[in-house]
């Protein structure tokens, strides 16, 4: 007989524990018809430059800081794209500025980690936990949230990772998937062949509980519609265009979920940042990666159309850089940065936190933007007024929340 904790690997899809019972299994098609609402995560890894990425043009010491690699303010050639007269989106993140002008995009900048660490590892670490400054915690804030809304419709396609590996937020006993493709979805449990899918199939099929076999067939019913679900076929709708890349990959395929009706509730892609050398300004490696940035957000809210209204899109890095560039027209480790959250029940075209200045007496450790805004506040914010946990301490312990700063209406 099959263990009823079935391992999946396959090439370039990484499959966590499912651990789960026939029952489980059951409600995966009967999702298709329950409106739920969800939540994108774009974790922005390596660092980005929250301050070029969020222009203060409106700081003087900004541009002190950055002689070369400073965006120009407003009205001059490649300047920053004008918000509210102080803050502006790097001219690469034109693809947003539509959500900010909808009411769509709302910015939280000085956000991050009461911890002061500038290890990536460690940063990472602390804000997938949401216990910054405790290694200790084993299981992931979006796990617990799993467990916070437990609910008779939940299927195995609740949780998905568009990646190689599942990611530590989602780490924890709550099922929740990996795969780098979802057209390589399929089933293998320990050390069986490619055909374990029949065989565990038919073993479903044998089965002298009625139930039993309903539940295992309406399971493989879902593996199938994965399966099928082939990304090179996949044509978004209107006209939205996808960047060519493994970020913009990933944000199709979720898009493909969430139209596929399979029970996402929690999806999570991520994109590499870490300019220490070469950063460039308007032009140069951080404005390539934040074009493949925007353009892939906005290609998500234009595909999912009508549906963004039960979807909330959230960005997150481990801390931003140094306030000054470096001696290689790069920029080091740092503490604050910028979050996005948009779609869903946000209050937009707002840049909200406070803003503490980029003097240097008014600088953490006298080097990086200070944070005024703990990423739990967002995190909690968006779980309460979009997913409708009321009670949050169990998914961040230790944390009160007791800031709040209105994000969701």
């Amino acid at each position: 007989m099959l263990s009823r904790r079935v391992f999946m690997k396959n090439g370039g899809l990484a499959l966590l524990s499912l651990g789960f019972a026939p029952a489980f299994l059951a409600r995966t098609v009967e999702a298709a018809a329950a409106r739920r609402r969800i939540l994108i995560t774009i974790f922005q890894r390596g660092a980005v430059d929250g301050l070029n990425m969020v222009v203060p043009f409106g700081e003087r010491d900004y541009y002190a800081a950055r002689p070369s690699i400073a965006i120009q303010r407003p009205g001059a050639a490649d300047g920053a794209l004008d918000l509210d007269g102080f803050f502006g989106l790097h001219p690469r993140l034109a693809p947003l500025k539509p959500l900010w002008d909808a009411g769509q995009l709302a910015i939280v900048h000085a956000s991050g980690s009461p911890d002061g660490t500038r290890s990536h590892f460690d940063a990472q670490d602390y804000m997938e936990t949401a216990t910054p400054g405790v290694k200790s915690t084993q299981d992931g804030w979006l796990n617990r949230y799993l467990h916070a809304r437990e609910h008779a419709e939940a299927t195995p396609f609740r949780a998905v990772a568009l990646s190689g590996q599942l990611p530590r937020a989602l780490h924890g006993s709550a099922p929740a998937l990996a795969m780098a493709q979802i057209g390589q979805f399929g089933i293998r449990a320990g050390q069986a062949t490619d055909m374990v899918q029949t065989s565990f199939e038919s073993e479903y099929a044998a089965a002298a509980d009625a139930v039993l076999n309903k539940t295992g067939g309406q399971a493989f019913d879902a593996v199938r519609m994965l399966k099928s679900a082939d990304p090179l076929k996949y044509r978004p709708d209107n006209g939205a265009e996808y960047p060519r890349t493994g970020y913009g990959d990933a944000l199709r395929q979720i898009a493909q979920l969430v139209k596929s009706d399979v029970g996402l509730e929690v999806a999570f892609a991520e994109a590499g940042w870490d300019t220490h050398a070469n950063q460039g300004s308007a032009a140069g490696e951080l404005a390539r990666r934040l074009d493949d940035f925007g353009r892939g957000i906005a290609a998500l809210v234009r595909d999912l159309g009508d549906r963004m209204a039960d979807v909330v899109i959230m960005t997150m890095s481990e801390f931003g850089r140094a306030v000054a560039e470096n001696g290689n027209r790069g920029t080091d480790h740092g503490h604050g940065n910028a979050m996005m959250v948009i779609g869903g029940p946000v209050r937009g075209g707002k840049v909200y936190g406070r803003w503490p200045g980029l003097a240097r007496e008014q600088r953490y450790d006298g080097r990086d933007l200070a944070v005024t805004t703990d990423f739990r506040t967002v995190f909690a914010e968006v779980v309460r007024g979009h997913l409708g946990v009321a009670d949050t301490r169990q998914i961040f312990p230790g944390f009160t929340g007791a800031q709040k700063i209105g994000l969701i209406g």
